[in-house]
């Protein structure tokens, strides 16, 4: 059986954007006739997707790098470059996805659900699609746009109606075992299980998921075993079950005492992830009954949890006594939770429109007469120009120009020279402004490089 692995941080890259073709139509007679490159064909992109076969992260991170594949460029003759493939990522039912801050981006149930986590690049425009009255012949072509690079953190939180919880070797994996056709290991382990085991039972009409979650070992709040980590598995269950040892042979333990401690980290992992679970329904489950022993400590403390508000069931895991009325208990929860959850809204697509009048860009004084042009739009055709063509240059002047930047630029008080910054900080290209040439001459100095370089 693989590793289970409930954590993993992935390194995604879509694919670029193909670059367009500057070609012109050339055959006997006939020269020039006309500008015939092809556009770029778009980046793939990365999707995660739900797969009801997909029980862990381990492969995610043992290669936590994917990528999807680039766009082609374009062809002479209109032909257009071919789009990369997607790359699919399989990932478990109940897996949800952060960002590099620790924010929620998605959270992923249901078989079949998909997420588009990285876009990939447009691909450039040849110059056929370039063309216009003013511009016939354009002899450059746009280069395609970068695919979205980002780091995300994947954890599993296990899709479950009823969570098992109790200290290690107190019956739970054997309770699940009983319960239903789950078959995980089983021994008087002195330590706590590391994979969450899940098992289908059925109780008259009603079937439902029973999460057998690792142990709980006291001060798991402070950090001690797997910490809070575990409780991850439970956040989703609609019941709680305690499962309670009555014959262990640990000094200083007993059914009252377990309780006390599981309902302290489970309040202590509220306190930590805000995450509030003591509105969950509680059935406090006694085990080893088989044990005379057991069965005496058993009676002895059921009065005292029932005091309590508790619902209590003396079971043994091993000869099935007492399953019949437990698994009816758990399905009479769970029934209650269903209906009381909302029904699902159909799922809606908001339109956000851009306010009249709402300036696509923003001007940014530095001092000294330089500034910088912040704005996905100006960045983005920065990103497609080839400097190394004055066509192509003067082409992304004209576009700036009627975006309103010049004007915009002369209201912030920049003067000739002026160095200007377009993008942000960390990827950005300077040019220096000279308002005194017209549009469409290329109005934008000749540097054109890297603000990184200088």
């Amino acid at each position: 059986m693989p590793d289970f692995v409930d954590e993993a941080v992935l390194h995604i890259k879509a694919g670029d954007g193909g670059h367009g073709c500057a070609s012109v139509h050339r055959e006997k007679f006939k020269p020039l006739g006309g500008p015939d490159g092809g556009n770029g064909g778009k980046g793939g992109d990365v999707v995660l997707q739900v797969d009801r076969s997909t029980a862990t992260l381990l492969d995610y991170k043992r290669r936590p790098h994917r990528r999807a594949r680039n766009g082609t460029p374009g062809q002479g003759g209109h032909r257009s470059g071919g789009d990369g493939a997607d790359t699919v990522l399989s990932v478990p039912d109940g897996t949800v996805v952060l960002d590099a801050s620790g924010e929620v981006i998605a959270d992923l149930v249901g078989p079949g659900t998909r997420l588009v986590i990285a876009r990939g690049g447009n691909g450039g425009l040849g110059n056929a699609a370039l063309a216009s009255p003013k511009r016939k012949a354009p002899g450059f072509a746009l280069k395609g746009e970068s695919g979205e690079e980002l780091d995300v953190r994947l954890e599993i939180k296990t899709i479950a109606d009823v969570g098992l919880v109790g200290f290690p070797s107190a019956g739970k994996s054997s309770l699940i075992a009983a319960l239903s056709a789950a078959r995980p290991k089983i021994a008087d382990y002195p330590f706590t299980t590391l994979i969450p085991n899940l098992g289908v039972v059925e109780a008259g009409a009603t079937q439902y998921v029973v999460a057998d979650v690792p142990g709980l070992i006291p001060g798991a709040s402070e950090g001690k075993g797997l910490g809070l980590a575990f409780l991850r598995h439970v956040e989703r269950c609609s019941t709680l079950v305690h499962v309670l040892d009555c014959a262990t042979f640990e000094s200083g333990r007993d059914p009252l005492s377990d309780l006390d401690a599981l309902e302290e980290e489970l309040t202590a992992y509220g306190a930590a992830t805000g995450v509030d679970l003591a509105d969950r329904p509680r059935i406090a489950v006694l085990n080893k009954v088989d044990v005379p022993d057991g069965r005496e400590l058993a009676e002895m403390v059921a009065p005292m949890l029932r005091e309590r508000g508790l619902r209590v069931i003396e079971i043994s895991a091993a000869t099935r006594e007492g399953l019949r009325e437990l698994s009816f208990a758990m399905a009479e929860q769970v029934e209650a939770a269903r209906a009381a959850r909302p029904a699902p809204e159909p799922t809606r697509v908001v339109l956000r429109p851009r306010e009249i009048g709402e300036t696509p860009f923003e001007i940014v004084p530095l001092g000294d007469n330089t500034f910088r042009v912040r704005g996905s739009k100006p960045a983005r055709w920065v990103r497609q120009t080839d400097f190394a063509n004055d066509e192509a240059v003067g082409f992304l002047a004209d576009r700036l120009n009627r975006l309103g930047i010049e004007q915009a630029l002369a209201d912030a008080g920049a003067t000739e020279g002026a160095e200007v910054y377009i993008g942000d900080e960390e990827d950005s290209v300077v040019f220096d402004w000279d308002p005194s040439v017209d549009s469409g001459e290329t109005p934008i100095g000749p540097r054109g490089t890297d603000s990184r370089l200088g």
